[in-house]
């Protein structure tokens, strides 16, 4: 069958090891299924296995992918959840020591079809296409846990989110408006913080501008760049998640004093369970919401969108077609 994988492992170049080509059809174990890819949208981790972050040498060749959209064996369209937990686990799987994603210990969705456990697939939301549905398993689904979950956010609350372009800022940008929070963003781009205000964004700022108002939440993906600014943003008692570092996990100052001193709140988050994709999906249906995609490209031409990803020039997602 066609797949997009990784064949080899470059740290420096990670397109290098990007191949276009045949695989064969998955495997199905006991109490899987096979889902037939419709749509896939490109996220951050497939750059970072395309690294070998995440990603061993012996388990190559790897079929890339967390997300896709599609049809199950019975012909309903359905979304897949790209959390791999152990079969005995009971609860949050995002806790499951044993869990996985898809890419990383077992073939991705850039391809015709994607085995998956049974537990994993789930019904699409109505409203939307399978472009726009396939960008709520990773992205999509981490803002909402990270919102919803993690934030302890009450309606009319201030939420800062940091680096608006990405995926999961663009999604938190939109959930949040949407949720009733008021929202602010930050972003180094001028069209950036423009596009922000276009999805719900009260109001936009420069990275590391002086805020009109103390926060009571910040979703944080960009790591080292925008903590101290993150801490120094937010109100006494206030909360930040954090769910990526993209911009390294080193910042020059942690801020310790300022976090146990006002006694905020530093929350890890990490993608979200089936049950948050099932909450996210009808979230969707019932706002009207849909996600924000950068671009549709087919899915031969993937190595196109993992470059946007890689040199920061989108604002949205990136969905392969099929």
């Amino acid at each position: 069958m066609f797949a997009v994988y990784a064949g080899s492992i470059n740290p420096e170049s990670p397109l290098d090891g990007l191949v276009v080509g045949e695989r064969p059809e998955p495997e199905v174990p006991d109490g899987w299924t096979t889902v037939t890819v419709k749509a896939a949208s490109i996220n951050h981790h497939d750059v970072w296995s395309l690294r070998g972050v995440g990603l061993r040498t012996e388990s190559l060749p790897m079929i890339l992918g967390c997300d896709a959209a599609g049809y199950d064996e019975d012909g309903n369209e359905v979304l897949v959840h790209a959390v791999v937990s152990d079969p005995s686990w009971r609860g949050d799987e995002t806790l499951d020591p044993k869990r996985s994603l898809l890419s990383e210990r077992y073939q991705g969705t850039f391809a015709e079809k994607v085995a998956v456990p049974r537990r994993n697939v789930i019904a699409k939301p109505e409203g939307l296409s399978f472009a726009e549905a396939a960008c709520l398993p990773t992205a999509w689904l981490t803002a909402y846990r990270m919102l919803f979950t993690q934030a302890d956010l009450k309606q009319g609350d201030t939420v800062l989110v940091q680096g608006a372009g990405g995926g999961v800022a663009t999604a938190a940008i939109s959930l949040a408006r949407a949720a009733g929070f008021r929202v602010f963003a930050t972003s180094r781009d001028e069209d950036k913080r423009a596009k922000a205000l276009e999805i719900g964004a009260h109001e936009v700022f420069e990275s590391g501008a002086r805020l009109p108002a103390k926060v009571d939440a910040v979703m944080e993906t960009v790591g080292a760049a925008t903590w101290s600014h993150s801490v120094k943003s937010m109100r006494p008692g206030g909360t930040i998640v954090i769910s990526g570092a993209t911009s390294g996990d080193a910042p020059p100052a942690a801020e310790l004093t300022r976090i146990f001193f006002q006694q905020m709140r530093v929350h890890g988050s990490t993608m979200g369970t089936r049950d948050e994709l099932r909450r996210l999906a009808q979230f969707m249906d019932v706002t009207g919401l849909k996600p924000l995609i950068d671009s549709e490209i087919p899915m031969e031409n993937a190595a196109d969108g993992l470059a946007k990803v890689i040199d920061g020039s989108l604002f949205g997602k990136i969905v392969l077609t099929r």
